[in-house]
Order: C-alpha cells, then sequence, then structure tokens
C-alpha cells in the first residue's frame, strides 16, 4: 500500500512538472513528442496542424441536424390516385448535412451565365449549353409566349425559381458554385491574391496610401480540386506558411506571408479553409429535410407526424392571424391555379419568390409547391427495400481524376480548367506499379483513333446485369425506367394537393426539363452530427490538447 502511494505521488509530481512547463513551450505530438510547425518551432519538416477550424455553412445554406426517418412515412392514399406510387416504409438513418434556404432563382442562374460570358466570351456554345429551356413554358393551346420572352431574365421574375434547368445542369451548376465560393473565400482571406490587388486598386490610408502593383490575373478561372492538387498557382499575402519549404524556396508573387519573404504554400484541406462541395440532396436528404419533424421531437419521441412539411391534415394555416391562407403555391382544384380575383388563395398564378410563405421546422421554404426539385438519385420503384440503412443513395458512379502525369500526381484538366474524370478502375487503393500502368494505358487510350476506346472500369453500384430492378417493370414488357431517370420531388404550382407530401416521388430524364421542376442545393457536413449542444445534456469528458514541451532554460 505504501508503495502504491508513492507510486501514485510520483506520478502527479511528473504531471505537475509537465503541466508547468506547458505554460513556456508549444503544441506537439501527444504521440511523439515532437513540436507541430509554427512560427516559433524550429524543427526541421515539422507537421502543421490546423488548431482554430471551425464549422460554418457555406452560402445560402443551412444546417440540417440528421436522425432517423422512415422514408415513406409520411406517404397518404388518395382516391382516384395510383396505388403504390411509393410503395415502401422503412427505417433509415440520414447523416446531418447543410441544404439551401431557398431554391436556386433567376437571379442566381443569370449570375452564372454572366461568369460564362465574361470568363470565355468566345465561347458561345458553352453559355448556350447552360441556359433555360425557356421553350417549356410554349404550349399549342396556351397564351404563354409572354413566359418564355420574360420568365428568367425580366426583373419581374428575379426571385422566382429558376425552371427549364435540366437535372446535368443543375450538377454542374453545383461544381461551379462550388469554386465560385471556394475562390471568394480564399481572396477575401488574403490566401489568394485578393481582388483589390488582382485590379490593381489603392492600398494604405491618408497621404501615405501607394498604388498596389497589379498583378496578373490568373489565365484559366479558379477550380477547387485543381487548385488542392496545386495545379492553380496563386498564393496572397495571407497564404499559409510553407515550414517545410526547402532554403531558397521561391516566395510567390505576393512576396511570401505578409510581403516579408516567408516561402508560402495553397491551402490543403487540412487547413480546413475549402469547403465541401455543392451537390444535389439525395432523395431521402431531400424527403427528411422537407418534413421537419425536428419541430415535433423532443428526447427522441415524435409526439405529432406529417403529412405536409407544416402541422395539421389540411393545406390552409390554422393559426389565427393567417387562418385559412394557403401554405403553398399549387393547384387547388382542375382549372384553379390562383383562386377567386380579391381573394386570390395562394397569391400566385404560375411559380411565386423563393422565399414565400412559412419555413418548416428546419428554416427551410417552399419544401411544397411552387417548383418540383431534381435530387441526385436515379429513379427505380424499389430503391429504399435494396439500399443500405445508413445515408440511403442511388446513383453512385464512381470516378477518379483521371491522372496527367502519374509520376508527379497532376490530374489531366479540360479547356475549362476543370478535372477530367474516368470510371473508377478498382474498389480499392491500387499500388504504385499499377497506377503507374494504369495512367499509361489510360494516356495510349486518349490517343487512339477508337472512339470507343476505354480502360476496363470498375462499377459497385447496382446498374446494367447488377440491378436487381432492372428487369421489365410492368407486365406489358414496356418502361421508361433507365439508368438517366432521376427522381424529382416536393410537387409544383401545377400538381394537386397529392404531390405536396415529402414522400411523393416521380422521375424525368437527367437530360430533359420542366416549367414545373427546380432545384436547390446541399452539402455534406464534416464531423460531429450534433449541431448545437446548448440545453442538451453532454457526458463530462476533458478537452483534448495538444502535448506540450518545455523550451528549457
Amino acid at each position: 500500500m505504501k508503495k502504491l502511494l508513492l507510486y501514485s505521488f510520483a506520478c502527479l509530481s511528473l504531471v505537475s512538472i509537465l503541466s508547468s512547463c506547458s505554460s513556456k513551450g508549444g503544441n506537439a505530438s501527444s504521440k511523439t513528442g515532437i513540436p507541430y510547425a509554427d512560427r516559433k518551432s524550429k524543427t526541421p519538416g515539422g507537421f502543421a496542424v490546423a488548431t482554430k477550424y471551425k464549422r460554418a455553412p457555406g452560402p445560402g445554406l443551412i444546417p440540417i441536424e440528421g436522425g432517423v426517418l422512415v422514408v415513406g412515412g409520411s406517404a397518404i392514399e388518395v382516391a382516384g390516385v395510383e396505388p403504390n406510387i411509393y410503395n415502401y416504409k422503412r427505417q433509415v438513418t440520414v447523416p446531418s448535412f447543410y441544404m439551401d434556404e431557398t431554391e436556386v432563382s433567376n437571379t442566381d442562374w443569370l449570375e452564372y451565365l454572366h461568369w460564362i460570358r465574361v470568363s470565355y466570351p468566345e465561347d458561345r456554345e458553352y453559355y448556350y449549353n447552360e441556359l433555360p429551356d425557356t421553350l417549356v413554358w410554349r404550349s399549342a393551346l396556351s397564351y404563354n409566349e409572354p413566359y418564355v420572352d420574360n420568365y428568367l431574365r425580366h426583373p419581374a421574375y428575379r426571385d422566382y425559381p429558376v425552371v427549364g434547368v435540366s437535372w446535368e445542369q443543375a450538377s454542374r451548376y453545383c461544381e461551379w458554385r462550388t469554386s465560385q465560393a471556394n475562390e471568394f473565400i480564399l481572396r477575401e482571406k488574403g490566401i489568394l491574391t485578393d481582388y483589390k490587388t488582382l485590379a490593381g486598386g489603392t492600398s494604405g490610408k491618408g497621404n501615405n496610401s501607394t498604388t498596389a502593383a497589379a498583378t496578373a490575373r490568373p489565365d484559366k478561372p479558379f477550380n477547387t480540386d485543381a487548385y488542392l492538387n496545386g495545379q492553380y498557382d496563386d498564393k496572397g499575402k495571407n497564404a499559409p506558411i510553407d515550414y517545410n519549404a526547402k532554403a531558397g524556396a521561391s516566395v510567390g508573387a505576393a512576396g511570401g506571408r505578409g510581403g516579408k519573404g516567408q516561402p508560402t504554400r495553397n491551402a490543403t484541406l487540412e487547413d480546413g479553409v475549402i469547403m465541401q462541395p455543392y451537390r444535389l440532396p439525395t432523395e431521402a436528404e431531400w424527403e427528411y429535410a422537407a418534413l421537419g419533424l425536428i419541430g415535433n421531437t423532443e428526447y427522441e419521441n415524435i409526439n405529432q407526424n406529417k403529412i405536409y412539411p407544416w402541422n395539421g391534415l389540411g393545406v390552409s394555416s390554422a393559426k389565427k392571424k393567417t387562418r385559412g391562407m394557403i401554405q403553398a403555391n399549387f393547384k387547388r382544384a382542375p382549372g384553379d391555379y390562383m383562386g377567386v380575383g380579391g381573394s386570390l388563395n395562394d397569391k400566385g398564378d404560375l411559380t411565386v419568390p423563393v422565399i414565400s410563405y412559412t419555413a418548416n421546422d428546419f428554416g427551410l421554404y417552399n419544401m411544397a409547391g411552387n417548383v418540383n426539385e431534381w435530387v441526385n438519385d436515379v429513379y427505380r420503384t424499389g430503391t429504399f427495400t435494396n439500399a443500405d440503412a445508413f445515408n440511403p443513395y442511388r446513383g453512385n458512379q464512381f470516378q477518379d481524376k483521371q491522372l496527367s502525369d502519374a509520376a508527379n500526381g497532376k490530374i489531366a484538366l479540360d479547356k475549362y480548367g476543370k478535372p477530367i474524370k474516368q470510371n473508377a478502375y478498382s474498389g480499392k487503393k491500387l499500388t504504385w506499379a499499377e497506377k503507374q500502368a494504369l495512367a499509361k494505358r489510360a494516356d495510349s487510350i486518349s490517343k487512339s483513333p477508337d472512339p470507343t476506346a476505354q480502360v476496363t472500369s470498375y462499377q459497385a453500384d447496382e446498374r446494367g446485369y447488377r440491378d436487381k430492378q432492372n428487369k421489365l417493370l410492368n407486365d406489358e414488357g414496356v418502361t421508361l425506367v433507365n439508368d438517366k431517370s432521376r427522381v424529382y420531388k416536393g410537387g409544383s404550382w401545377n400538381d394537386m394537393a397529392y404531390w405536396l407530401n415529402p414522400a411523393t416521388r416521380r422521375f424525368l430524364q437527367q437530360d430533359e426539363s420542366s416549367a414545373e421542376i427546380g432545384f436547390r442545393c446541399a452539402m455534406t457536413m464534416l464531423g460531429a452530427p450534433e449541431i448545437s449542444t446548448q440545453g442538451k445534456r453532454q457526458f463530462k469528458t476533458p478537452p483534448s490538447k495538444p502535448y506540450r514541451v518545455s523550451k528549457g532554460k
């Protein structure tokens, strides 16, 4: 017992000594004791660690705390509607994610078109391919021609949801938005050359104001993937210090960190500055977010289910100040798109502004009605009977970035500076030799006169012969469902109330569009799924602290 007490005292003394030294030391690895790289560290080849990361949603997004969802659980039976249109109910878990507060508007899309016109003024094909199909408004027996000409561009519709956009166009918009948002963050922080310096603006105050030297604009638009791979060379005055740079390394056009001649580098994922890609939400994410049961949940008990994104069995408001008002933009009855003059029921004839009515309990607008919304999934009648219970999704087409120089890790970029994708070759990490051989083979195939030549790929997604549902989907032996059939959800201005239920689902070819379909973007949330710990019970655990080392005396 005496030995045990002495041993305990010795351990406590050692901890006390280490603690007293910590005030004079710096952060270090808790496993090796080697100091992490920072301005004070003199350790050659030091490892830099981001210690100030703070999770935040990207522009326009709202955090959605995930959880359990019974997909199809809110489905309702309506007389005269085809039965079993959503013939499953299964419990799944949707991880936390981010989602756009509103649908993408005409103004948002015009910003995209403006960027294309400015960045590629001679490339009329690129601009044309991203134009929405405004002819979706044209009808043989309806006078809709004014919408063909005005709906996209006229300021009267600037805040209305963009329509006539295919699934493919929506996906490309997400890619563009990712790089635009990341570039803005990096330039605002000075990690890339800031906008004022690029424009050759002025800096300083008062009589000491000087004209900043104009910096040559990059020869190609910013792309997140190319930047992370070191193929976009633009370092601003606040670019991260490269603690491992060799002696005599270039400090870049900005003159190094703060102009003090310290070598700098590109930001990396490890720095926690680069946002995750914007993308279309999965079907499960969309249904979970639209239903918004978080407002009816307490201590894991759901006290009231929903049919629509709001509480109650009807489509009109039960609140005193808004009693009787329609809560979404839809077709109340055949031929009734807006109600009676002097008392319009939903205050819209076709679409309405993206911020209309009341947001659901997640803070999302128009998750029922206005326009249907594209989701990422490939359509199958029984997707959720086969999909994984965690983060279910159908539509994986695994791809890798094509290498242009395997030895140096350079990826191939197209004429717009975007990575060229190729089907994934393997379901596991290749050996170095296999990777070099594959790159050479891909290069020879790219130069082949045979346009059908390709590298044999690995496809884990259940498509083709692997698809258990890729059979005749009805008794007549005819089906419109294929691998390019994409799901859309939510109901529109031209739909009856049945389609406002978040469980309902329909499909359209990914290269087609409609006046009734728009979209909103989502983003994966990294790290802990709990968004806020305020007011919630927690286990008391000591905060994670890096090892501290003494500088010595």
